[in-house]
């Protein structure tokens, strides 16, 4: 099943769909939507609240040290990467709800585990469990089963919005919780959160109408091997894991940052406020850009650049606080913009009918990069300081940007699902293929008879909508990504 997880906010199309179907969505999707974002936030902000204050707080942990806090903040990627596939096969079988309830309890637990810990042995172990509620592939086949393909879209691009301001949320609030009750508090409070997040399922979800498999957002291992050997693919799951990696790698390092340029614990919360604020100003435009004048190619180099230039800044090639602020800003910009545009480039280029299988493994990477980052991030720590993290981190970025360079700019296709007449026999459905690829615009298609859906990829400027409407006899196409 298709996982989303991480700090990152819908593309610009996104946005433009949700525009389009806002008047058109029933109120049991509107249920649907804000529950599921509403719990898919809380979850995630629970999960990043700890990043920026566990390296700052481990010295009261017993046996801390630089390796075993990257170990604490990565682990939850292991244990996401791991189960998240299993745990979106059991919701088809066993039904979403009781597989996310599972999840949000083995959530909790781990939170309660590590607001009562006493070592760096017992957070590891709340973190490791904390991530074993992989349940965000269950999540989004939920909001699959929740919405209708016309608007389902709007939905996805809402779970994205929500996990992007849930990043940025996070950032702020863990340091001015820890500066108040300590770290256990950020684990209580986080405990909290998954209770909450009990309560918005059962009460404000509504029951799912059907489970069925959806394969613009689910895993097909039929089409697995398919991806992993497409090279443009693996640009972008190698993007993500550098991204993630880089990310969790850094905040072993950049606490002490703030500590050594004066500034007071407490106002961690407050330096982190002003470079989200901004950060997200700035990064806008540059989406735009990268969506409307189609320079995708162009602003991932650049955004990559960007990390790579902060990176061996913050090693301490520029020194005082507004140096450092500088530093973050132009790190955070760059790491937004990629949160952005990354997996609208994956959606473009992903064959039709393929997505969620494409979205699966890029998922995987996202979790496999911030387990390693951790890792590596506290072993540089341990072995030759912080500026160590800083400098690694900046090597890597040089390798990611030279891999990235030759890629080939994604074609600005999007993808459309849409349902098939039920009447129809299934050989004259999969003679609709060869009709849809005559259409013009239509570049690629995938006409799947037992789910009477047809997955298309089509360039918007070329597309004759008339055809395609009297093709499948509706007013018009569901829009999609």
């Amino acid at each position: 099943m298709r996982s989303t997880s991480g700090p990152q906010g819908p593309p610009t199309e996104y946005r433009i769909a949700m525009r389009k179907v806002s008047g058109l969505l029933l109120a049991t999707e509107r249920r649907a939507i804000t529950g599921l974002a509403g719990l898919y936030a809380t979850r995630m902000l629970g999960l990043f609240m700890v990043l920026p204050v566990l390296a700052l707080y481990a010295d009261d942990l017993a046996g801390a040290t630089p390796l075993l806090v990257g170990l604490a903040l990565g682990i939850y990627g292991l244990t996401q990467a791991v189960l998240q596939i299993p745990f979106g096969l059991l919701s088809d079988r066993l039904g979403r709800k009781p597989v996310i309830a599972f999840g949000l309890v083995l959530f909790m637990l781990g939170s309660l585990v590590a607001a009562q810990a006493d070592t760096i042995g017992v957070v590891i172990l709340g973190r490791c469990l904390q991530g074993s509620g992989a349940v965000a592939a269950a999540i989004m086949a939920l909001l699959a089963d929740q919405t209708r393909e016309q608007v389902r879209t709007a939905a996805m691009a809402t779970i994205g919005l929500s996990i992007g301001v849930a990043f940025a949320v996070a950032m702020v609030l863990g340091p001015w919780l820890a500066a108040d009750y300590g770290l256990a508090g950020v684990f209580w409070f986080t405990a909290a959160l998954a209770l909450l997040g009990l309560g918005v399922l059962w009460k404000l979800v509504p029951p799912a109408p059907r489970r069925v498999r959806h394969r613009d957002v689910g895993m097909d291992r039929e089409q697995l091997r398919g991806i992993l050997a497409r090279s443009d693919l693996w640009r972008m799951d190698l993007s993500i894991f550098a991204l993630h990696l880089v990310l969790m790698a850094i905040f072993v390092a950049v606490p002490f940052r703030l500590v050594n340029a004066g500034i007071a614990e407490p106002q961690h919360g407050l330096v982190y406020l002003g470079v989200m604020l901004l950060a997200f100003v700035a990064m806008v435009p540059l989406v735009i850009v990268a969506e409307k004048r189609r320079r995708m190619k162009s602003m991932c180099l650049a955004a990559i650049t960007g990390i790579t230039l902060s990176l061996f800044g913050l090693a301490g090639l520029g020194e005082g606080t507004w140096a450092l602020f500088g530093w973050l800003l132009l790190f955070f910009i760059a790491f937004n913009l990629l949160e952005a545009t990354l997996p609208s480039m994956l959606s473009k280029l992903a064959p039709a009918g393929a997505k969620g299988t494409a979205m699966g493994v890029y998922s995987t990477s996202q979790f496999l990069g911030a387990f390693l980052g951790g890792v590596l991030g506290g072993w540089l720590a341990q072995q030759w300081g912080l500026s160590a993290v800083f400098i690694g981190c900046g090597l890597l970025g040089l390798a990611w940007l030279a891999a990235m360079v030759g890629m080939t700019p994604p074609r600005h296709l999007s993808s459309e699902v849409v349902a098939l007449d039920d009447h129809e026999q299934d050989d004259a459905l999969e003679t609709l293929m060869a009709r849809f690829a005559d259409v013009a615009g239509v570049e690629d298609v995938l006409v799947v008879p037992e789910e009477r859906l047809a997955y298309l990829k089509v360039d918007r400027q070329r597309l004759d909508e008339q055809a395609l409407a009297r093709l499948t006899g509706s007013g018009n196409p569901h829009s999609g990504t």
